[in-house]
């Protein structure tokens, strides 16, 4: 069996420039019990065999079988569907050097036979072009989609480097953990082409990845072979990256709002796939944020092997600015739904945010390579964030259900699901769950680390001999971690540097993004060596214990673990006036089902006082709080209040009993700016992927064509009248509204209105009456409407679509 830490790619024993920190052999470290046994035997028995049967299901491994056929147009999916089997394989790979598994063992060795005969003679493997797919014709021209009409020839979109560059990464972990060659030698061929296409030199083509992920792997298929082509082209990938921007004009300078105010369209594209700038010049995290993630490795990568001193210095550049302007709560990044991107600074909504669940999954791997580079725990505080609670809620409790975003709030609605049309997410999950237990320890010399607290077995291998570790704790619920020593010759010295988490030190993040209201300190973590006190000054995040060892030495580590609650930088506009509430490194949210339906609507004061409860969920019983709280009802004029209990479950765990209302940052006072309105709305037609609520949810649209805000329309409806409504609690005034239309003009087929009116009633029974009419549409701003003040319990706008046309609200108001 090969080193799996060498197909994980994050080091190999034999490449002397390489990370100076090591990670744990993946097969020398056993989960026992505890948090996360479950977790990997979850992931081993259901997540597994459940993404392999929907790939087989939707076509993605029909599709290889197809080729290998030379099955002409008999493709189905999207051109990187092909990237899914191979994270599986992967996923599949990684449990196989844990758990052997003869049935499991053998139906990869058949998948792989598939794939192998998918290939082309000369290396090339993109299922989609050899079966000639295209998006069919329009104009009498064949519309090729992401793909382009030739190999290589829209490498900006067609995902044909990036379907490999998953190959390599299953290649390698299958090669690693039962030295069959059959894919590495597919992985191989393929390298060697695009070698041959991309690869430095004058008649080379000259394109980079449009989605990066080539560039990491092929740093594992260098290690995996010691071919030093492959970490040469992986280097040319990332010096290539945006110098045709360089080249042809000025970087593109961006507002806060990142819209483009300089520069030109091709430079707000690039910043897309981070084509906007040298990497080595790159200095905020801007664009699609798995890309970036995977960019970031690769540049980490690459920097480890090589030695590259400007790729370090820009990406810890980009860290501090994603960690200190762009990083939620939950450790997600990608703010934004529109291009899966990260927002401006700042920009960190909780109902409506993106943060999908690779982009978690991208952002752990990166700050593992952080980790590895500079040694320093703050990394691994912002990887265990993502662990507990940004990535684990992608995945349900039972391991076949998922969540592609993973917002810090809901309206109600949004749950997970089997599977999507692009699924990368479940596939993303099977391969990245078994890599945790390497998470957990590293080395460097004669130096030990305990980076995650887990019950576990390891066998660390120090430069002196070898060490084993024997970890019990029931983390993250209890503080107390019990770790016994095992050297593997009594006396030898070495120093075991256990990791002080920065939420139990006072820094739930590094920086000032977010804060305790009552900051833990150093009085917090005590660590006891054979039930002796020991004294300690934390450096670089680190109890450094430096000691000759013997069988038997016992590190007893303890860990204070009070609710806190977390307050956002001011900059954070969706947070202010709100806390969060987290225990030890899990985030806490409410739910409605626990909450009589609604959560949007209640205020936790600053000072409130948390009481520990359970939670029964699918798949386990966990650790709950409660605390007294009011619950706001807001009206046209006043908000009416009561007291209530309001119970919190951990973040992870949301969205197993219903899709209904979420909340993670709470008012801790009353105040109508910060409660929803009591309002129901309703309309005569929604498009199942939008809702009424949006019209109410107090998101302020940019402009009429904002996509980065909930909305209603009534699509597909064209030229119809159509109609919304608000239905009052009770009658109140009402002496005008304002509404701000949905038109996506130039992406679309959304306009606003030919013309509207507003109508009231004074109860629910009775009839409409007119009080505004013949009004027309007006875009990128309020379209008012005022009228003679009219007691009305249900007031509704009646619109005429433009022929042709459909259209929406984006928010609405009473007056």
């Amino acid at each position: 069996m090969k080193t799996l830490v060498m197909a994980l790619g994050l080091a190999g024993a034999c490449f002397a420039g390489d990370y100076p920190f090591r990670p744990a052999e993946m097969t020398n470290v056993t989960v026992t019990a505890g948090f996360w046994l479950p977790r990997f035997e979850t992931n081993r028995l259901v997540t597994v065999w459940t993404d392999f049967r929907k790939c087989e299901e939707t076509g993605r491994i029909n599709n290889f079988a197809a080729a290998g056929a030379r099955d002409w147009g008999a493709f189905k999916g999207i051109p990187f569907d092909d990237s899914d089997v191979y994270k599986v394989v992967e996923g599949a790979a990684y449990t196989l050097s844990t758990h052997p598994d003869p049935k499991l063992e053998k139906y990869l060795d058949d998948l792989i036979a598939k794939i192998a005969r998918a290939q082309e003679p000369d290396g090339y493997l993109y299922t989609a072009r050899t079966l000639g797919f295209n998006y069919g014709k329009k104009d009498g021209k064949t519309q090729f989609g992401m793909m382009g009409p030739t190999r290589w020839s829209n490498c900006p979109s067609s995902h044909e480097l990036y379907n490999v560059g998953h190959l390599y990464e299953a290649a390698v972990a299958y090669y690693a953990v039962t030295g069959k060659r059959t894919l590495l030698d597919v992985a191989v061929r393929s390298a060697d082409l695009v070698d041959r296409v991309f690869g430095p030199g004058p008649t080379q083509l000259k394109a980079v990845p449009g989605h990066e992920e080539i560039e990491l792997a092929l740093c594992k298929l260098y290690r995996a072979t010691g071919e030093a082509r492959y970490l040469n082209l992986a280097r040319h990938f990332l010096d290539q990256r945006g110098v045709a921007a360089a080249d042809q004009r000025e970087a593109a300078v961006f507002t806060q709002a990142g819209d483009l105010v300089k520069g030109d369209e091709m430079a707000m594209k690039g910043a897309y796939n981070q084509n906007h700038l040298p990497v080595t010049r790159q200095r905020e995290a801007v664009g699609h944020a798995v890309r970036a993630g995977y960019l970031y490795c690769g540049m980490a990568d690459v920097a480890a092997l090589t030695g590259n001193a400007d790729y370090v210095a820009a990406i810890d550049a980009i860290w501090e600015n994603v960690v200190g302007k762009k990083l939620h709560l939950n450790g997600g990044i990608g703010a934004r739904p529109r291009g899966e991107a990260f927002g401006a600074n700042y920009e960190l909504p909780n109902d409506g945010a993106y943060l999908e669940t690779c982009a978690a999954i991208a952002n752990a791997l990166w700050n593992q390579r952080m980790f590895l580079l500079h040694g320093d725990a703050k990394y691994v505080d912002v990887l265990e964030r993502v662990l507990y609670n940004g990535f684990l809620s992608g995945i349900s409790l039972g391991g076949d259900e998922f969540f592609y975003p993973n917002p810090q709030a809901s309206k109600g609605g949004y749950s997970r699901s089997k599977w999507f049309g692009c699924s990368c997410c479940p596939v993303n999950v099977v391969r990245f769950i078994p890599q945790i237990a390497q998470f957990a320890y590293a080395t460097r010399g004669d130096a030990a680390y305990v980076n995650l607290f887990m019950a576990s077995e390891a066998c660390l291998n120090l430069a002196g001999g070898d060490v084993k570790l024997a970890q019990r704790t029931d983390y993250p619920w209890q503080g107390a971690s019990r770790i016994a020593v095992t050297p593997a010759k009594d006396g030898r010295r070495f120093t075991l540097n256990v990791r002080v988490p920065g939420w139990c030190a006072g820094r739930p993040v590094p920086g000032d993004l977010y804060v305790q209201t009552a900051p833990g300190g150093a009085a917090d973590f005590s660590v006891r060596v054979n039930g002796e006190p020991f004294a300690f000054t934390a450096e670089k995040g680190y109890c450094a214990i430096d000691r000759a060892w013997k069988a038997g030495d016992v590190v007893e580590v303890a860990m204070k673990m009070p609710v806190r609650r977390i307050k956002a930088h001011d900059a954070v506009a969706a947070d202010r006036g709100r806390l969060a509430v987290e225990r030890g490194p899990v985030l806490y949210c409410a739910e409605g089902v626990d909450n009589g339906g609604r959560v949007l609507d209640k205020v936790v004061a600053a000072d409130a006082v948390f009481a520990e409860s359970t939670v029964d969920v699918p798949g386990g019983v966990y650790p709950a709080l409660t605390c007294p709280a009011t619950a706001v009802k807001r009206g046209l004029k006043a908000c009416a209040t009561e007291a209530c209990t309001l119970k919190l479950v951990p973040y992870f765990a949301w969205c197993h009993r219903g899709a209904g209302e979420m909340q993670t940052f709470f008012p801790v006072a009353v105040d109508p700016a910060q409660t929803p309105s009591a309002f129901e709305p309703k309309a005569s037609h929604c498009n199942a992927r939008d809702t009424p609520v949006a019209m109410c949810d107090g998101a302020e649209p940019k402009n009429s064509g904002d996509q980065n805000i909930r909305r209603m329309t009534f699509w597909p409806h064209l030229g119809t009248e159509e109609w919304v409504s608000y239905d009052l609690p009770a009658a109140e005034p009402v002496s005008g509204v304002e509404v701000y239309w949905f038109d996506d003009t130039d992406v679309g087929q959304c306009r606003v209105p030919e013309s509207w009116k507003v109508q009231v009633r004074a109860s629910v029974d009775a009839p409409w009456t007119d009080v505004a009419a013949n009004l027309p549409g007006v875009k990128d701003r309020y379209d008012t409407a005022g009228f003679a003040p009219v007691k009305a319990q249900a007031v509704r706008l009646v619109v005429k679509l433009r022929k042709g046309f459909s259209g929406g609200v984006l928010e609405w108001k009473l007056r």
